[in-house]
């Protein structure tokens, strides 16, 4: 088992890596004009203010349940982290 802040680390930066294909992503639909460019910028901010209140919702959850930092911490990151993916996903097939 690797040790709380090593484990951070790495989940932080496979989320820094993935979060920059995804912008990528989307930065190729935008410019190309696509019809669904538009769609896609009202999508992209909308899912960045629900991700942010999901993140919240869990930080102030798990803290409220006595968690350690580092849980905390491993929580957000995972809820973030699955929200990149399937947008990785999702883009990655348009």
């Amino acid at each position: 088992m690797l040790p709380p802040f090593f484990a951070l680390s790495l989940q932080a930066t496979r989320l820094a890596l993935e979060a920059q294909q995804v912008i990528a992503l989307r930065m190729l639909q935008l410019w190309s004009g696509d019809p669904r460019s538009r769609r896609e910028s009202q999508r992209m901010i909308t899912e960045k203010i629900a991700a942010a209140t999901a993140a919240s919702m869990t930080a102030a959850t798990a803290i409220a349940t006595g968690q350690s930092q580092s849980e905390v911490a491993r929580r957000v990151l995972g809820g973030y982290s699955r929200k990149v993916r399937a947008n990785r996903r999702r883009l990655g097939r348009s």
